[in-house]
Order: structure tokens, then C-alpha cells, then sequence
């Protein structure tokens, strides 16, 4: 009860709420946080189609789309990057079933980035879905694995190398 009055009378202050405490372990705990992911883990960054007359194909779509293509030498023969009319920068591959294209469906392959391709490529086991090839390197680019997901659709992760 004396509190009570000295309260009222001024004489004992109430405690505020430690607000800098609080500030302090909200950027502790922002320190302890893993770095954000690189910008474009969770993008589509290519897409790819296997077909056995992968020319037959870059003519198709150089006329109905209007890309243009570059030739890409593959060890005794070519599969093609495609580039869209305004552009100097390729947005997509056409390749033959060849080498280790061989067993890939003729569908258009999406690649999406991830940050970590061994962690992504467990998840797709543990989560139901299947390795369609092993992980492999696509030499300074970085690494990238075709999955089937537990739908069926078959897609690629692709993991970037370490930017110097």
C-alpha cells in the first residue's frame, strides 16, 4: 500500500519496458541468421528441350518465335542457344538426345536456382519426388541435377559457382 501512494505521489517510478533490451537481441538474433540466399535462388534461369532433330526444332522456333541461335559445340556435334529478337543474351537451349542428354523427356526443362544443389537433391528424395540423373558440373558455370517431381514434371536444379 505505501507503494501504491508513493506511486501516485510521484516519489517511486514504474519500470518501462525495456525497449533497448529487446532492440539489442533483435539484431543478435539477426546476426546469428544465415546469409539471405544469392538474388536468384528460387528463378527459373534457362530452359532447355532435348529432341532427337534438335535442328528441325531450332527452325521451328526461329520462325514462330523469331530467335536467333548460336551454335554450341558439343564434341562432334552442335546443340543451340537460343536468343529472343531484342536480345544479345540467350534465354534458352535446344540440344540432341546425345550424350548426357540421352532419357530426357521432349519437354521444355526448366532450371531453377538453389543455394545449396546436394541439400535440394536430398529434399527431392525425402519429400517423394526422384533424381533423374546424378549431379553433375557444367564445368565454371556451377552444378545441376534433372529431378522428377511428386507430380511427375521433370525440371533441373541448378546451383551457381561461387562468383571471384
Amino acid at each position: 500500500m505505501a507503494t501504491a501512494r508513493k506511486r501516485r505521489a510521484g516519489a517511486v517510478r514504474t519500470r518501462k519496458p525495456k525497449r533497448a533490451a529487446a532492440k539489442k537481441a533483435k539484431v543478435k538474433a539477426r546476426d546469428d541468421a544465415p546469409p539471405p540466399p544469392p538474388a536468384d535462388v528460387g528463378k527459373v534461369g534457362w530452359l532447355d528441350i532435348t529432341v532427337p532433330d534438335a535442328p528441325k526444332l531450332r527452325d521451328f522456333y526461329r520462325r514462330v518465335v523469331g530467335w536467333t541461335s548460336t551454335p554450341v559445340e558439343m564434341g562432334g556435334y552442335e546443340d543451340y542457344s537460343m536468343v529472343p529478337p531484342s536480345g544479345t543474351d540467350a534465354v534458352a537451349g535446344i540440344c540432341h538426345a546425345r550424350g548426357n542428354n540421352v532419357g530426357l523427356p521432349s519437354a521444355w526443362l526448366p532450371y531453377f536456382h538453389v543455394a545449396d544443389i546436394e541439400a535440394s537433391a536430398r529434399q527431392v528424395e525425402v519429400l517423394g519426388g526422384r533424381l533423374r540423373t546424378p549431379i553433375r558440373s557444367m564445368g565454371s558455370m556451377g552444378r545441376y541435377a534433372v529431378i522428377e517431381d511428386v507430380a511427375g514434371a521433370v525440371c533441373a536444379l541448378f546451383q551457381s559457382s561461387p562468383q571471384e
